[in-house]
């Protein structure tokens, strides 16, 4: 590489959100650079393992047909937990069979693909490639340093790097006298970990009642965090368990547990362990997730630059939403890019049309809608503890069949209501309500 080059855009980090930015702007005949600190791309990137094909399908078209994707999900399980119990809603949609909209995926088999059509669109992927500054000249970020020892320079820089949290190059870059982000609270990260665990695809499929090659979701609240707020996953892939979960930063800080201690508590609930028997970890790894909801998003436009996916702290939780988060947001940037190409103006204000176009879609309106879910959870920690247990007593109370009559179970039900504090409940719904309306 020369000790100088000019890019339309740089686009910093290979995961869903650069990887689209650099297909959208590389399809449109931009000379586009795509950088990736790993030995290839997918090393170093993690996420749960939920992939949205629609979103896929805007960027690469029918290709994404070719993508190494593990199975289509065709069940979806939400369970409430309590130390002996897990309250479930399941939903098996049989139209996925025919029409899925969902993917396991594992990031390791899944990014090189993507990049690759990246590279078939005209980018040039550089992995191994540590971006360790954004170069800004007469207050405008002009290019990025990287540890090669080579300076990149182009008309927009898309930050695409994750979370960056505390060494992030926006956290870490100031134009006239500010920071690109401001630095994070412990309340707006999520500490996430993931273990692969090997498992017979016949055993997956028979453990988790699902037919030859579809797959299933087990999403667990509750107990399963030990009471934190967070949540604990189960994916199947084609041979594979995605096993993980997370909580905020500031829940292990009070309680001066560990993400190890999260996920050895969770692999070992009576409800989850006849699901894991016999299978082999393979693989660990560890992730931060951005938390902040709408009010955490920073300016993700400016002079010279565009911010997007986790770094733009794009993330819906509720819905374990990130990834497509992420891929719609680079595919609005780049589409940005082209325009301001197109118009020969590279201009703050020009950059700005990329802000527009997120306040426009759908992305910004979910964010909105739940900017107040993990906040609920946080300064509620009886919604995941008291209330569940409560709930897992009626239910244990209902379902027993012991010689005692339906009013005297009702009555008896009642009571614990009552005793709980009925007004309390009330609130704890209407609260629930509120931040979810």
């Amino acid at each position: 590489m020369a000790d100088e080059e000019k890019f339309d855009a740089v686009v910093v980090g290979a995961g869903p959100a650069g990887t689209a930015a650099a297909i959208t702007m590389a399809k449109a005949g931009l000379q586009v650079a795509l950088l990736e600190r790993g030995a290839k791309p997918g090393a170093k990137n993690v996420m749960g393992g939920i992939l949205y094909n629609y979103y896929l399908e805007q960027i690469v078209g029918e290709d994404w047909k070719q993508a190494p994707l593990e199975r289509p999900i065709i069940e979806e399980r939400r369970w409430l937990m309590t130390p002996e119990a897990a309250i479930g809603i399941d939903y098996k949609n049989l139209r996925n069979r025919t029409h899925p909209h969902s993917y396991s995926v594992l990031r390791a088999r899944f990014d090189p693909w993507f990049t690759e059509q990246a590279e078939k669109a005209g980018a040039m992927v550089v992995p191994e490639t540590v971006v360790e500054r954004l170069i800004v000249k007469n207050g405008r970020v002009v290019g990025v340093g990287t540890g090669r020892g080579d300076d990149l320079y182009a008309e927009v820089t898309i930050v695409c790097e994750g979370i960056g949290l505390g060494a992030g190059l926006l956290e870490n870059t100031v134009i006239d006298g500010k920071p690109l982000r401001r630095k994070l609270r412990p309340d707006e990260v999520a500490m996430a970990v993931k273990e692969i665990m090997q498992l017979d695809p016949g055993l997956i499929e028979e453990r988790f009642n699902c037919e030859s090659g579809e797959g299933c979701t087990v999403e667990c609240f509750g107990d399963s965090t030990m009471g934190m707020s967070g949540f604990m996953f189960i994916y199947t892939n084609h041979d594979t368990l995605s096993v993980g979960g997370g909580a905020l930063l500031s829940e292990f800080n009070k309680t001066l547990r560990t993400p190890n201690d999260l996920m050895e508590h969770f692999k070992k609930h009576p409800a989850v362990k006849p699901l894991l028997r016999g299978a082999e970890t393979v693989e660990y790894l560890a992730h931060l997730i951005p938390e902040g909801g709408y009010r955490g998003i920073p300016k993700v436009y400016g002079p010279g630059y565009l911010v997007c996916g986790d770094a733009a702290m794009l993330s819906n939780p509720v819905h374990r939403e990130g990834s497509n988060l992420a891929m719609e947001s680079g595919r609005l940037a780049g589409q940005t890019v082209v325009h301001a190409k197109e118009a020969g103006d590279f201009s703050e204000r020009r950059l700005a049309e990329y802000k527009g176009r997120l306040d426009h879609s759908w992305i910004m309106a979910d964010m909105k809608k739940y900017d107040k879910a993990v906040p609920l959870l946080e300064h509620n920690p009886q919604l995941l503890r008291e209330d569940l247990q409560l709930i897992d007593k009626a239910l244990d109370e209902f379902f027993r069949v012991d010689g005692t009559s339906k009013w005297e179970k009702q009555s008896k039900i009642f009571k614990m209501l009552r005793k709980h504090g009925l007004f309390r409940l009330g609130m704890d719904g209407f609260k629930s309500f509120w931040a979810m309306k």
